[in-house]
């Protein structure tokens, strides 16, 4: 799956930014990453409000290894029939994007650099 496949299957949705990203793609709207590609799969962004969908679909979360590891991410399977239903997919789509917009506002900002220490005088 090439970035002109994928962001076509997302037309219904809108424009998407499909960047190259660890061997794979992330989809991104309004500068948020919604949706991840790897090994031809795509992976929508998910949370506490979305992840029981996916689950009744049959899906799981995206894992990989990493140090010996086993790291699973927010991010579930997109359901095979949705690769054939644009305007379901866009539904899916929106969901994921919503939960990307979510998550932005949990987790806290880094502020950038270590904070100086001012000398004592």
């Amino acid at each position: 799956m090439d970035r002109g496949q994928i962001a076509e299957l997302f037309t219904a949705f809108g424009a998407v930014d499909v960047r190259r990203m660890f061997g794979g793609f992330g989809l991104f709207a309004e500068d948020l990453m919604f949706a991840i590609v790897q090994d031809g799969m795509i992976f929508l962004k998910a949370d506490e409000l979305t992840s029981a969908s996916f689950a009744r679909e049959g899906q799981g979360a995206f894992a990989y290894e990493a140090r010996g590891r086993r790291i699973s991410l927010s991010y579930w399977g997109l359901p095979d029939r949705l690769y054939d239903d644009p305007d379901e997919l866009a539904r899916w789509a929106a969901d994921a994007l919503a939960a990307a917009r979510r998550a932005r506002t949990k987790t806290p900002r880094k502020r950038g650099g270590k904070s100086a220490k001012m000398p004592r005088g």
